[in-house]
Parts: structure tokens; sequence; C-alpha cells
């Protein structure tokens, strides 16, 4: 049988879509702190609660310490990891050089139908801060920021961005207690100086955005420092 004839005949590997489910529900409760900084776990358990084998919870614990979630320790528990001040901080320079470019070429590029689908999106963000829904919040905060990239053509933007910020997203779910609304009126104000095509407002907006954070996780370590890395960053 040729090459080619074989791969005509090979089955799909469904292992990855029960990866993929495994590390979405970790990475969920991670998040929510559902599963707290500290929390040991082992694949074992987590496998018999989600009812799957081991080799997908294994895969799915190698992503989410590649993200910053899990810390993997041979021969003992795997816990999640506290959050860290620095990486929350390096997160946000990132995130703050790349989406202000993002938005400079938003100004340029978006069409009539970008532009309503990310005003829909911020629809959906008010409905979820009204029935404080932060798990809600959160997802379509992400989708707005991610949509940007994408539709600007950038797509890969988000992939950077996505790979350095997961202290960063447990900081700003802890944040939308009290900060849901300074949030959504943000991005109402870039996605006004995206529509007016105003590059230097629209890059100044998500600047002044992504700076919260940093006022943020003071009141944040002070209400909950057992979550947090012995480290304080200072700017």
């Amino acid at each position: 049988m040729s090459d080619a004839a074989l791969l005509n005949v090979l089955e799909p590997i469904s292992r990855h879509s029960v990866t993929d489910a495994v590390f979405e529900e970790l990475h969920r409760q991670i998040l929510a702190l559902e599963l707290p900084p500290g929390t040991k776990m082992s694949e074992v358990d987590v496998a018999k609660v989600m009812d799957v084998s081991r080799q997908p919870v294994r895969d799915a614990f190698y992503r989410l310490s590649m993200l910053g979630f899990l810390t993997i320790r041979p021969q003992r528990a795997t816990v999640v990891s506290p959050i860290s001040e620095a990486a929350v901080m390096q997160a946000r320079f990132i995130r703050s050089a790349i989406e202000a470019e993002t938005v400079r070429l938003a100004c340029e590029r978006l069409t009539e139908a970008d532009m309503a689908a990310l005003e829909d999106l911020l629809q959906g963000q008010k409905q979820m801060s009204d029935a404080r829904d932060a798990a809600g919040f959160h997802a379509l905060d992400d989708l707005f920021h991610r949509e940007i990239c994408v539709r600007t053509g950038n797509g890969f933007a988000w992939d950077i961005i996505r790979e350095n910020k997961a202290h960063m997203d447990r900081v700003r779910f802890l944040s939308l207690s009290f900060a849901s609304q300074d949030a959504l009126g943000d991005h109402i104000k870039v996605m006004k100086a995206i529509r007016s095509r105003d590059s230097v407002m629209a890059m100044e907006q998500m600047r002044l955005h992504l700076t919260r954070i940093k006022t943020q996780i003071r009141r944040i370590r002070a209400e909950n420092e057992s979550y947090f890395e012995g480290e304080v960053w200072r700017d």
C-alpha cells in the first residue's frame, strides 16, 4: 500500500478532543479560583473525577504548566501555581505593546461589519455585567481583545498574548468583583476611537485600559495574600 493510500484509511485520533475537554475545564476552574493557588492535584484523581484515562490528563497538565497555571514537580504533587506579580506586570507590558499596535491597525482596516461585531460583544459584556456573571464577562472581554487582533489580520498576536497572560488572567478575574464597569467603559472608549478612525486616541485608551491592573493588583493582593508568590513587583 502506498503512503498516500495509507493516509486515506487512517482514523482521526480522538484523544486530542478529550485532552482539550480536560484542559478547558481545568483552565476554567483555575481561572475562576475554584482551584485556588496551592491546590494539590494528581493525574489519578483528576482522571477518576472526569472519567477519562490518565494520558489526556497528563497532556492537559503539561499544557497548563506551559501557560503558568500549574507547577509540575516530579515525584511530588502537582500544584496550582501561585500568582506572580512579576509575571502579571510582564504580561501587561507585552499586551500594551502589542495591543496598542493592533488598535492602530484597527482604525485603518476594520470594516463596518467588523465594528458592528465588536459592538455586539460590548453589548454582551454589558448584559454579563448587569447579571453579575463574572465568567461570562471575562470570556467576552477576552473575545473583544482577540477579535481586534484577528480582524486586523494579526491573529498570531493573540497567540503570543495568550501564552503570556495566565497570571494576569486570574488577577483580572478577581478584579471583576469591583471593576467590571471600568473595564466595559474602557472598551467603549477604545471602540469609539476605532469607529472615529482616531488611531492616537485608540492607542492611548488601550494603554490606559491595560494599565489599570497596576493599581488593581494592590487591592487584590491585600484581600488575597495567600494566592500570591512572596515577591512584590517594584515598578
